[in-house]
C-alpha cells in the first residue's frame, strides 16, 4: 500500500526523540545488567506535574454541565481572554480576538501554518523555501518537507553570537542559485532549541525589518519565554517591536512552562491576514481544544500561583544546570555557552569521536546517559551534543558519576 501515499511521507524518517527512546528501550536489558539503567537527557519535556492549581481547575471544568461539546477550533471566549490579557501583562502587547488562534500544541500549528504558506512542488528549483535556523528543531525542515517545500539554514555559531546577519543569509542564497520569489518565511526561535540561546532586542527588529523588506512572513517560536534564570533578561515576544504585526506571527506554548507536554495546549497570535487564513484551515481539520482543558489553562495563565509555579521551576532549572555543568568541567570539557533560559545544554564532543553520532551512541552504550547527536538539529550542529537536564537532580548527579567511572573525560 505504501505507492499510494506521497513522495514526502514516504522520504520522512521517524522524529529523532522517538527513534532515540526506541534504541534505549532495546539497550535497556544490557544497561540494567550492568548498573547502568537508562537517564534521560534527551526528550525537551518537563518530568514535574503541572500546577496543582491547573488541575483543581481541570477537575472543577470537567463537572460544568455541557462542557463537554464541540468546541471553537478558534479558541472558546475565556481562553482568548487569557491569552490577550497574558500578552499584555507579559509583554506589553495589545491584541485583538482577530488576531488570535488556540492550538492543539504549538507543533500542530507550526505545521499547519507552513502547510498553507506552500504550494507543493516536485521540482528542486521550483520549491518553495522556508529560512530555518540552523542548529534549530528538527521538525522545521521535517515540516517543509512533507509540505513539498525546502528548507535554507540560517546559521546560529558562537561566531555570530547565534544572532546571524540575515542580509548576509539573504546574500549567500541568492549567490547560491536561490531565488528570491521562493522565499515565503523566517523561522526564529528564541530562546532556542537546542542551544538555548536568546536574542537582543535589536536583534528581533532586525528580523522584523529583514521580513519587511523582503516580504516573506515572521514566525517566531517562543515555546521556551518563561523559561528563563535572570529577571533582567526576560525574553521578549516578536510582537514588542515596530511593525511586527504587518509580518510576523508567534506561537506560544503551555508545554514548557507549566509541564503540560500531554495536554497539547497552545496559540498562535499576530497578524491577522494569517490567523485569518489559519482559522479557516483549523475549522476543516479540528475541532478545537477540549474545553475543561481551555477552562483550566485560561485560569492558570494569569494566576499568581502559575506565576509562582513557573518562577520556582526556573530556579530549580538554574540548580540543575550548575550542577550539570561543574560536573562536566570536572571531566575536562572546554568553556561553552552556558544559556541563560531553557533546560538545554550544547557541547562540544571529546575531540577522540569522529562523529557526534558515536559519541552518543558510546554514552548510551557504555554509561546508559541518553543525549541527543548535534546533527539532528542541522548541519552546523555536527560536532555537538544536547542534554536536557529536565530529570531529578540525583539523575544529573549520577551521570556525571556515570561519566567519570566510565572514563568519559574529554580529552582521554
Amino acid at each position: 500500500m505504501k505507492e499510494l501515499f506521497n513522495e514526502y511521507v514516504q522520504s520522512m524518517t521517524t522524529y529523532i526523540m522517538f527513534q532515540i527512546k526506541a534504541n534505549a528501550a532495546k539497550l535497556k536489558p544490557e544497561l540494567d545488567k550492568k548498573g547502568r539503567s537508562p537517564i534521560f537527557l534527551s526528550m525537551g519535556a518537563p518530568t514535574a506535574n503541572p500546577p496543582e492549581y491547573m488541575l483543581t481547575k481541570l477537575h472543577e471544568a470537567l463537572k460544568e454541565d455541557g462542557i463537554h461539546t464541540y468546541s471553537s477550533p478558534k479558541g472558546e471566549k475565556y481562553f482568548i481572554d487569557a491569552v490577550i490579557t497574558k500578552m499584555k501583562n507579559r509583554f506589553n502587547v495589545e491584541l485583538e480576538p482577530s488576531e488570535i488562534c488556540s492550538l492543539i500544541g504549538s507543533k500542530e500549528g507550526l505545521a499547519h501554518l507552513i502547510r498553507i504558506l506552500i504550494r507543493p512542488k516536485t521540482e528542486e528549483s521550483e520549491k518553495d523555501v522556508i529560512f530555518v535556523p540552523d542548529p534549530g528543531y528538527a521538525s522545521y525542515s521535517q515540516m517543509i518537507e512533507i509540505s513539498g517545500g525546502a528548507s535554507y539554514p540560517i546559521p546560529l555559531t558562537p561566531e555570530n553570537n547565534f544572532m546571524p546577519n540575515l542580509d548576509e543569509v539573504w546574500d549567500n542564497y541568492i549567490k547560491n542559485g536561490g531565488k528570491a520569489d521562493k522565499v515565503k518565511a523566517l523561522i526564529i526561535n528564541y530562546p532556542n532549541n537546542p542551544l538555548g540561546a536568546t536574542a537582543t532586542r535589536e536583534y528581533y527588529q532586525h528580523t522584523v525589518d529583514f521580513c519587511k523588506k523582503h516580504k516573506i512572513l515572521l514566525m517566531s517560536d517562543a515555546a521556551y519565554s518563561d523559561l528563563y534564570f535572570d529577571e533582567s533578561a526576560k525574553p521578549f515576544s516578536i510582537l514588542e517591536f515596530e511593525g511586527a504585526k504587518d509580518v510576523a506571527v508567534e506561537f506560544f506554548s503551555f508545554s514548557k512552562p507549566y509541564a503540560m507536554t500531554g495536554c497539547r495546549v497552545g496559540w498562535i497570535c499576530g497578524n491577522k491576514d494569517a490567523i485569518d487564513l489559519f482559522s479557516i484551515l483549523k475549522s476543516t481539520i479540528d475541532n478545537g481544544l477540549y474545553k475543561p482543558l481551555q477552562k483550566a489553562a485560561a485560569a492558570v495563565l494569569n494566576s499568581k500561583e502559575g506565576e509562582e509555579y513557573t518562577k520556582k521551576a526556573n530556579l530549580e532549572l538554574k540548580e540543575k544546570q550548575d550542577i550539570f555543568v561543574k560536573g562536566i568541567k570536572e571531566l575536562g570539557w572546554p568553556d561553552f555557552y552556558i544559556p541563560k533560559a531553557t533546560f538545554y545544554l550544547w557541547m562540544p564532543i571529546p575531540p577522540r569521536y569522529s562523529s557526534d553520532q558515536e559519541f552518543t551512541d558510546d554514552l548510551l552504550k557504555t554509561s546508559g546517559i541518553v543525549a541527543v547527536p548535534g546533527h539532528a538539529y542541522g548541519k552546523y550542529g555536527e560536532g555537538f551534543f544536547r542534554v536536557s537536564i529536565v530529570c531529578s537532580e540525583e539523575k544529573i548527579k549520577e551521570c556525571i558519576s556515570r561519566m567519570k567511572m566510565d572514563g568519559f573525560y574529554f580529552s582521554k
